[in-house]
């Protein structure tokens, strides 16, 4: 159970603070209507994963008797893990999506999460498949991995946007960029554990 916290933990983090049209949303928002309105920027994969995780759920458990579909989803979760790092690895400088942004940033962050490719991919592809791995070893292991995903996943995304309401300065530093780098290697290493599973799941291993 630890384990699966700290695996959820790990992706919450990167997914939180790497550039995207969300965190780019928390940031503008932030920069315009300040901290308030960036945080309900960032409780809004809250709101719009759960159909996401269900749908993935759903279509996973009709496979999940099938070790060659499984490993297929183990092999492209780790293929979209090394395109996160690769991405991650090269942080660009973030600021305001528009100079005149209107109000109502919750629906903003919704809108732009579900037009979002990454969370769909992400749960299809990395996520579901792994909690679907973490309860063959505890009941609980899924709930801890989707607790320590969103709790860094929005904790991070709310931190940034207290950072940046305090100082506008901090994402063209390069304490950002040396995390991003970090956090890109993190994903990386989490990439080949992906990618080893489904080479087994194939019999390829």
């Amino acid at each position: 159970m630890i384990h699966s916290l700290t695996i959820g933990a790990a992706l919450g983090l990167s997914a939180g603070v790497a550039p995207g049209p969300l965190l780019t949303l928390v940031i503008s928002e932030t920069l315009q209507h300040g901290v308030k309105a960036g945080v309900k920027v960032a409780l809004a994969p809250v709101i719009t994963d759960l159909p996401i995780i269900a749908l993935a759920c759903v279509a996973i458990a009709k496979l999940s008797s099938f070790h060659d579909v499984l490993g297929v989803l183990s092999l492209a979760g780790g293929l979209f893990l090394v395109f996160m790092g690769c991405d991650t690895m090269r942080p660009t400088q973030l600021g305001p999506a528009s100079p005149a942004a209107k109000p109502g940033s919750l629906a903003k962050g919704i809108l732009a999460n579900v037009l979002n490719p990454h969370p769909y991919l992400f749960w299809f592809s990395v996520g579901v498949p792994t909690m679907v791995k973490a309860f063959q070893l505890s009941s609980m292991a899924p709930l801890a991995f989707i607790g320590g995903f969103y709790t860094m996943l929005v904790g991070s995304k709310i931190l940034l946007s207290m950072v940046v309401g305090k100082s506008a300065t901090f994402l063209a530093g390069s304490g950002y960029r040396y995390t991003m780098r970090l956090l890109g290697l993190l994903l990386w290493a989490l990439a080949v554990a992906l990618i080893r599973d489904g080479l087994k799941l194939l019999g390829w291993l």
